[in-house]
């Protein structure tokens, strides 16, 4: 059985959370909260709450915390926002405001 949680449009690069979910993947939904806890990048913000989302959802399923572990998580682009900055000689520089989605997943282990 598994417990998921999805984030949709986070402000945030797809490469900067693909760093942090390496870090957890395949840990226990402990050791991973603790790890998110720890590292000093700013999508763990967004991981931290995620990860609760998903352990609530198994405690709705009757799922065993105590046997959580981070099955499977990913991150895709979310749609991209442009914006301009003014450059020399009234020409301009394009912004590309990069979102995520981004999925944890937590199962049981057997």
């Amino acid at each position: 059985m598994e417990a998921k949680a999805i984030l949709r449009n986070a402000r945030i690069a797809p490469r900067k959370v693909e760093i942090v979910l390496n870090l957890i993947r395949g840990r226990d939904l402990e050791t991973a909260l603790a790890i998110l806890k720890h590292t000093p990048k700013s999508a763990c913000e967004y991981l931290i709450k995620l990860v609760n989302s998903a352990a609530a959802n198994a405690e709705v399923k009757q799922m065993d915390k105590t046997n959580l572990y981070v099955s499977e998580c990913f991150v895709c682009p979310g749609p991209t926002l442009k914006r301009i900055h003014a450059r020399a000689k009234g020409s301009a520089a394009r912004i590309l405001k990069r979102t995520s989605h981004i999925t944890v997943v937590l199962s049981e282990k057997e």
